[in-house]
């Protein structure tokens, strides 16, 4: 799900992509997307990889766009036609983009990739149709972790390098911060489906699921023990240890800056958010810390994962498909397939000061992940120590993918359902929960 950080990758290694330009009548003119709100040395950045890129590539101008999958924003774009050429989504987007035909079948250009056989299994089947053509390229994934302030630990007397290991443990962590420092020791995403995708994050955690598959058929599992114990555990955080702070509509952009500003002691959300908080909200490397979930003992806990996909337009002709697909090679995934590629990315990030070495789950294979952050050794310029409570355990912990069936409309119906417990102290979580499951099941039954 959320926003999705630049991802820089290199050039000079794609000149051999240049012998098939697309053939057309002058340059090609793609438009790619770009974050919004990046400093100064994140567009520099950009732009230098531009540079490479149309320097190896002569027949391709690229015309930078800038976009941010939103779930609020995207489907009106898609509908009215104003996506860049190629542009980014949440996995959970994927197959019901290919299903509906509303992203290019661009399975042949990716085929001829030299990696295309090396993708993570459990990661290349989001970008993948029925037949098991790849018409989306995933390009980063992420398992969920427990972000923390090590500024505020500190300040109510923890230890930043013992983070919580339980949901008790993090509880007790939240209260002692919020009676310490005054500080939100908890917050929760609550908004613009970020609250369905951590309601359902923090399910998975204490072994639940909010769906089951059956052949084509989906079951909604809402109003279950499980889910029933994350929303009393968030009920007692905020009403009866008051540790939430006074935020209770927070979205991805809003907890990034209130954590990355030290307003926030504690959140959930991606794994891989480092370089999105050093670079789009100026987060002070040395407060931050990050660990694995805490998991419940039982079998099915598990970490929530998703990622990322690069898509191409619909309304692509054939010469800017390929060109598309040259640039989703070189700006997303040479650095994580090519040495000197990886080499040349890195150096180029570390010198216009933007992260390199945050932690993150492997497109590709763990030996390919870990034969790259040996390629880029001299330039990481992040915090690794800082990182091992997270790094030293990702690998693991058992990843269950999003749930696949109505996810956005799922995650949508269960915002107000988190927002209730946090402004409401009389809120009844089993008719809730109740209710909810109803609208789900009815939701999945509909599509």
């Amino acid at each position: 799900m959320k926003t999705i950080a630049v991802v820089l990758a290199l050039a000079a290694a794609l000149t051999a992509c240049s012998a098939d330009e697309p053939k057309a009548d002058g340059p090609v003119t793609l438009n790619v997307a770009r974050d919004p709100g990046l400093d100064k040395g994140a567009i520099a950045a950009f732009d230098e990889r531009v540079a490479q890129f149309e320097k190896a590539n002569p027949g391709i101008d690229i015309a930078p766009q800038e976009y941010n999958w939103t779930a609020t924003t995207f489907t009106a774009q898609l509908a009215g036609g104003t996506l860049p050429d190629v542009f980014t989504v949440p996995f959970t987007d994927g197959r019901g983009l290919i299903e509906r035909k509303q992203i290019a079948d661009i399975s042949g250009l990716v085929a001829s990739l030299p990696y295309a056989n090396k993708f993570n299994a459990n990661v290349a089947k989001a970008g993948q149709a029925e037949d098991g053509k790849m018409w989306a390229v995933p390009i980063a994934a992420y398992g969920q972790a427990l972000h923390y302030n090590r500024t505020l630990f500190k300040q109510a007397g923890l230890d930043p390098d013992k983070p919580p290991a339980t949901w008790d443990d993090v509880r007790a962590a939240a209260k002692q911060i919020a009676d310490k420092t005054g500080k939100a020791g908890y917050a929760q995403l609550t908004t613009d489906n970020t609250g369905g995708w951590i309601l359902t994050t923090l399910d998975y955690a204490y072994g639940g699921r909010t769906e089951k598959i059956e052949g084509d058929k989906a079951t909604a599992e809402l109003d279950t023990p499980e889910l029933t114990a994350v929303l009393q555990w968030l009920k007692d955080l905020r009403w009866t240890d008051n540790s939430m702070g006074s935020n209770f509509l927070y979205d991805w952009g809003g907890i990034n800056q209130a954590f990355a500003s030290g307003q926030v002691g504690m959140y959930v959300s991606g794994g891989g958010n480092y370089g999105s908080l050093v670079t789009q909200n100026a987060l002070k490397p040395a407060e931050y810390g990050v660990t694995v979930l805490p998991l419940a003992g039982k079998p099915e806990a598990g970490v929530l994962g998703g990622g990322t996909l690069a898509t191409v337009s619909a309304k692509a002709n054939e010469a800017v498909k390929t060109a598309a697909v040259k640039w989703i090679d070189f700006f997303y995934l040479d650095k994580l397939t090519n040495k000197d590629a990886a080499a040349l990315d890195a150096k180029t990030t570390a010198a216009s000061k933007q992260p390199v070495g945050a932690p993150q789950l492997p497109v590709f294979d763990r030996a390919t992940y870990d034969e790259s952050l040996g390629w880029v050794k001299q330039y990481v310029n992040v915090p690794l120590e800082q990182f091992k409570p997270y790094t030293d355990k990702m690998f693991d912990q058992q990843l269950v993918t999003e749930p696949v069936r109505s996810t956005q409309e799922v995650y949508k119906l269960l915002d107000p359902v988190v927002q209730s417990v946090l402004t409401n102290k009389d809120a009844d979580i089993a008719d809730l929960l109740k209710k909810a499951d109803a609208e789900a099941q009815a939701l999945l039954d509909r599509n």
